[in-house]
């Protein structure tokens, strides 16, 4: 068992993560990142939407 996402998953599980997508493993690691820290879900959003602002602008030529 790992602790993935703030929950534990058996290793079958773990191997279907090592498969995804990247924008998948992103997330599970955002979401752990989030709620080791305590992060609140309101102020996570929030960061949330400066990264994809910023990242947004990034994307326009």
């Amino acid at each position: 068992m790992n602790l993935v996402g703030g929950k534990y998953v058996s290793d079958s599980n773990e191997s279907g993560l090592a498969a995804a997508p990247a924008e998948v493993k992103l997330a599970v690691d955002l979401i752990f990142l989030f709620e080791t820290n305590n992060i609140a879900p309101e102020v996570a959003l929030a960061a949330l939407k400066i990264v994809s602002s910023d990242l947004e602008s990034k994307l326009k030529p």
